[in-house]
């Protein structure tokens, strides 16, 4: 009795990790799907880590919540009433915990519309909120009342469509992310960015400080290591181009989003450097980064 009481207690907990775990797929998927012009590269990127945490969860718990809901169908069907009523007060409590999501959830979903949020995406977050909890509800409100257990076809054939539903929501949102590979790419490329703006930074510094450029990038990391490109790619390089102006270079392996592209006026002698000092946009390959010492005033 006692191993059975655990094992309901462990398909709901399953349960409860699973059902926020596809509702983030889903809401996910709605995000990339149907992209708002004011979601930026991080919402972006965000929303399919969003995606890869939430396949990695469903791949683990989804099936152990399958198995474990069928062992315990098997068990209350042979351990009679009384594990039934032990098993009840479990699965009223899961109606509760339900009903809180939903009302949180749907808290959510609705201030993120009413902060600005694109109508369609709403109506598209509600219904599956609507209609994941409403139906795990559903199900178990009928399991409370014994439902189920004269109907074992049943209750398998929901289970078989259930994890279809999964999979095929995990498939569909996998083609909507970067391949692994590319995912590790852009985030070698970001590091680069990281560096450059690293040295830029040192190198003005040290500009202001001696009034000239430093003959090499070792110069000014001392006591630090020199930052190095990732491996497989070209070293960064460091030229001084004129008496105030320097570049910076290195090779990436995916362009800049372009969500993250920004409209830059090109440097010259009479013209303001800031904006240019700070673009950081990128193609494949190679891309040398021209920068302008702008003077203290």
């Amino acid at each position: 009795m006692a191993k059975s009481f655990v094992l309901q207690l462990a398909s709901l907990v399953t349960l409860f990790v699973s059902l926020p775990a596809f509702i983030t797929l889903m809401f996910a998927i709605i995000n990339l799907q149907f992209p708002d012009a004011a979601d930026s590269y991080w919402q972006i990127d965000g929303y399919q880590s969003s995606v890869r945490y939430s396949i990695a969860v469903l791949i683990i718990f989804f099936p152990a919540y399958l198995w474990l809901t069928r062992k315990v169908n098997d068990a209350r069907r042979s351990e009679g009433e009384l594990y039934h009523t032990l098993t009840r007060w479990l699965v009223y409590l899961a109606l509760l915990v339900a009903g809180l999501i939903i009302l949180g959830d749907l808290a959510v979903v609705v201030y993120t519309f009413l902060n600005g949020e694109i109508t369609l995406r709403f109506v598209l977050k509600a219904a599956v909120l609507l209609a994941v909890i409403g139906g795990a509800s559903y199900y178990y409100a009928l399991d409370a009342k014994n439902f189920w257990q004269s109907r074992e076809r049943q209750s398998i054939m929901i289970g078989g469509v259930t994890l279809a539903v999964v999979l095929l929501c995990i498939g569909y949102a996998y083609s909507l992310i970067d391949s692994p590979s590319v995912a590790r790419d852009v985030r070698l490329d970001q590091q680069q960015i990281t560096d450059l703006q690293d040295m830029q930074w040192r190198i003005e510094a040290y500009h202001q400080e001696n009034s000239s450029f430093p003959s090499d990038v070792e110069m000014l990391y001392v006591d630090f290591p020199v930052p190095m490109a990732p491996e497989g790619r070209e070293e960064y390089e460091y030229k001084i181009t004129g008496a105030d102006t320097y570049s910076l270079c290195a090779t990436f392996a995916e362009a800049t989003p372009t969500s993250e592209r920004s409209v830059t006026k090109p440097i010259s002698a009479n013209g303001d450097a800031y904006l240019q000092n700070q673009n950081w946009e990128h193609g494949v390959g190679r891309k040398c980064f021209e920068r302008k010492i702008i003077p203290i005033k």
